[in-house]
Order: structure tokens, then sequence, then C-alpha cells
């Protein structure tokens, strides 16, 4: 017999299913509540509710756990590549070599972008936020393909979803080089993904580009790190835009827009910004006891996770990688010292340990980034460029799933009651 969990309201007994997933919490199936009671949950944040089924990606934040298909994130990071992971996410399986490369192949070929987008960067102030420049110009790109807008067309959905994760790359890169003032390139398609995207950055026409193993390798498992996060904020919005029936491209935008909050894709930007703050090691004791400090606004950014209660198995590669890069690089420079240092002491310091605030993907992926030579206002870039692929593979799940119906939240409404308009003369 299912179990049922029952809910009594009014003096009347309602009996409602729990549902069990593959691993994870059972849930409640309220879906007749209302009708049945008149009644709303209420959940500010949507932090204790399913609003889909998913086949994606699991998180266990009290065991430190991310899966993507079941794979655990650490081995994809340190054992595959980024063109895998994306193929994993969107299909559901590991691919074989041969599978790898023609999808490959086929997002290479999809890497450029229609020259008229040239003309829409130029629109923009030389100083707009990369940020801006993204959501403008992925959301204009439903303007520029009209042939993978059917979102009712499994092969239409397909093209559009090499699009996006194909030209994000090309897209990113252009917002940075409008930024400096320096001219865009073109995708190399000899190169990898990722040395594609370090070329199109910090290349220039002028001299040949070498791409650094060290450097590349890095920017590989940032991308992996980031791929996809579950039902987070930005993924939400981009499945409630696709509720709606929107195209791809407006609900990638969308999910870009959502992206861009300081309390989401902004993370690893903080914590840069208060390495910089405490300056050099000297000044760690000053800031350790600060953060200890309730009567201190001071916190200390990229340590302890919303969602990881233990320690972020996203940042145990990230540890590595950091090292790798400023090795590969011979980087000499204090703020970086400071972050090495400040990463002892907290994974040290008894009030840290005991409170699980350690070091996570964000802390070091800032540091990282600074290191390879990106400027802050690019950090959420590269997050939206890595997390493109989660989006897509969630909302093309959420196409196909039959239960999927049009977002559309309660409210607990604490307004004025119905009254009576009085004309403007008698106020």
């Amino acid at each position: 017999m299912t179990e049922a969990a029952k809910l009594t309201l009014s003096g009347q007994d309602h009996d409602y299913p729990v549902l069990s997933g593959s691993v994870g919490p059972d849930v409640v199936d309220i879906r007749k509540l209302y009708g049945q009671t008149g009644a709303f949950t209420y959940d500010p944040g949507f932090t204790s509710t399913a609003s889909c089924q998913s086949k994606l990606t699991y998180i266990d934040g009290d065991e430190g756990v991310l899966l993507h298909r079941g794979y655990p994130i650490g081995e994809l990071a340190e054992q595959s590549s980024f063109m895998e992971v994306c193929y994993l996410l969107l299909n559901g399986e590991l691919p074989t070599a041969d599978e790898l490369e023609k999808f490959s192949w086929t997002i290479s070929r999809h890497t450029m972008v229609h020259e008229q987008l040239a003309q829409f960067f130029r629109g923009f102030r030389r100083d707009a936020h990369p940020m801006a420049i993204m959501c403008g110009v992925v959301g204009a790109l439903s303007a520029f393909y009209h042939d993978s807008t059917d979102i009712h067309d499994p092969q239409q959905r397909m093209i559009a979803s090499h699009r996006l994760i194909a030209k994000m790359p090309t897209i990113a890169a252009m917002a940075y080089k409008y930024s400096v003032g320096q001219p865009f390139l073109y995708p190399d398609n000899s190169l990898s993904y990722t040395g594609n995207f370090l070329r199109m950055t910090f290349g220039v026409p002028a001299e040949q580009y070498e791409v650094n193993p060290a450097v590349e390798k890095a920017m590989d498992r940032i991308f992996i790190l980031h791929a996809d996060h579950e039902q987070n904020a930005s993924t939400s919005t981009v499945r409630l835009a696709g509720s709606s029936g929107a195209n791809p491209f407006a609900c990638i935008a969308a999910g870009i827009a959502c992206l861009w909050g300081p309390a989401h894709g902004g993370a690893n930007e903080a914590a840069l910004n208060m390495l910089h703050e405490i300056g050099t090691p000297e000044r760690i004791p000053e800031f350790i006891a600060r953060a200890k400090d309730k009567n201190d606004p001071f916190r200390l950014m990229g340590f302890g996770h919303r969602v990881y209660k233990n320690y972020d198995p996203r940042a145990t590669v990230m540890q590595k990688t950091v090292r790798e890069v400023f090795a590969a690089l011979n980087v000499q420079d204090p703020l970086f010292e400071t972050a090495l240092r400040l990463e002892e002491i907290a994974l040290s310091d008894d009030y840290f340990v005991e409170k699980k605030l350690f070091p996570n993907v964000d802390f070091y992926s800032g540091v990282i980034l600074s290191a390879i030579g990106f400027p802050t206002s690019m950090f959420t870039v590269l997050f939206a460029l890595a997390r493109t692929v989660g989006w897509v593979a969630q909302w093309n799940e959420m196409i196909t799933d039959p239960d999927q119906k049009i977002g559309r939240p309660r409210q607990l409404y604490t307004g004025p009651t119905q009254r009576a308009y009085v004309p403007v003369g008698q106020r």
C-alpha cells in the first residue's frame, strides 16, 4: 500500500500520497490540496517544495554529495572533459569515443554567431557590464535563428540546444573584447571548446595565441563544476519561463538575468573582493577575529554554503587546481598568498571546523579566474557560460515532462479587502 500523509483541516481529514525518488527525501504530493480543501501551502523561496521531477542532478548538502546523472562531480572533474559532461547531461549517459567525437564536432560547427550580431554589440555603451550585454544578445538570438524556436519539434529543440552551448563562449568572449576595445576574434574549430574560448578572449589578430595547457585544464574543470546544480534560482527561472512555451533563447536569457544577482552568481566576485579588503597575509588574524564577532557585520565570503552543510564537493577539486594554475603561471601576488594562507587557517581553526565553514567552490574559482586574467565583471559571465548546458538540459527535460504545467505560484494575500472606489475630488 502506498504511504500517505494525513492532513486535518477544519475538522476534515485528507490523505496525500508520499512519493519516493531513486535517492533523497520523500515528497508529499499536494497537487489536489487546493481542490479538496480550498487552502494553499506557504513556502517562501520554495525551499520545501519540489517543483518538478528530474533525472539530471542530485545534491545531498549534509553529506557533501553532487551527482550528475549518478556520477560524482569529483570523478567527472578529475577524469572527464566539459564536452563529455555536456553530452552526459543532455543524453543521460556518458558517450562512447565515437559519440563524443561526433558531439564535439557538431558543437564546433555552431560556434560562429550571425555576422549582424557584431553590429548588435556596438549598440551597447563601451562601459556596459558584460552580463548586461549577455542578457541582451542571448535574448536576441531568437531573432536570428528562426529555424530552431519550435519547442514542439524535437529536432529543432536539439539544434537550439547545440547552438546555445556552442555560441555562449563566442558571445562571452565578444562581450569581454567589446568592454576592453579590442577586435572580435572568430572561433578556431581546431581547438578544444575551452581552448577556443581562451583564444577568443585573450588572443589578438596581430599575433599567434598559444593556449596554456594548465589554464585550459583549469577552465575546463571550472566549467564542469558549474555545469548544473539542481533546481537553483536561475534553473527554476529557466523552467518557469519555459513552462509558458517561450522559445529556448528567451528562457536561457531569463536564466542569465537571474544568475546576475549577487546572491546567486556573484559569490566568487564577493570572495575576491574580500581578499582585496584583507590585502596581505599579515592582516588575516584581524579579519578572522572580526568574522567570529557576532556584533561585526564582516563575513568571510567564499566559506560555507547554503546547500552544502559539509564540505563543498566541488571545492576539493578546485583546491588542487588553484595550486596547479599558480605554479604554471608563476603567480607572485600578495592576494593569492593571502588566499592560500586564509584557506590554511580556516581549515585548522576550531571555530570554522565546528561550524563547517569550509572554503567553497566560489572561494577557489574567483582566485583562479583572477590569476588567469579575467576581470571580476566577467566572473558571472563565465558562470553563465558553464551553466548553459545545465539550463538547456533542464529545459529539454521540462518540455518532455507529461506532468509539466505552466508555473503559477500562489500567495498569502495580506492587502486591503474589497473597498469602493472614491472619485478623486472626494478624497
